[in-house]
């Protein structure tokens, strides 16, 4: 018996590049976004804007609860300064001179924080 010859290319099996390598992008992509998919971007941007305004809330409490008042104060004490300099003035045959402006300020910011 004689066995029929074989060619090197009929002993092996080479698979087509279509079958392991998409020749696109697109077509490795799935066929339709799953709906798991879509819940959980849901969920991510639900997440994510609860987030956001949770961090807003902290932002305008830190205005309202620090700042405002802390401002308010601050300022209010330098005009009420200014108005007793005034009335003195008026009142009174003395005149009101700040010399140290570095020192006034400091002294206002350190009195206005001192109660807070």
């Amino acid at each position: 018996m004689s066995s029929p010859e074989r060619t090197p290319s009929s002993s092996y099996v080479y698979p087509s590049r279509s079958q392991d390598f998409p020749s696109s992008p697109v077509e490795s992509l799935p066929d339709s976004a799953s709906s798991d998919d879509i819940e959980s971007e849901d969920f991510e941007v639900s997440n994510a804007e609860k987030e956001w305004k949770e961090s807003l809330q902290q932002l305008e409490l830190l205005l309202t609860m620090v700042l405002v008042p802390y401002i308010g104060k601050y300022f209010g004490r330098k005009c009420a300064y200014w108005g007793w300099g005034k009335y003195m003035e008026w009142k009174y045959p003395v005149q009101v001179k700040i010399t140290s402006k570095a020192q006034f300020n400091a002294a206002g910011a350190v009195e206005a924080a001192a109660t807070l």
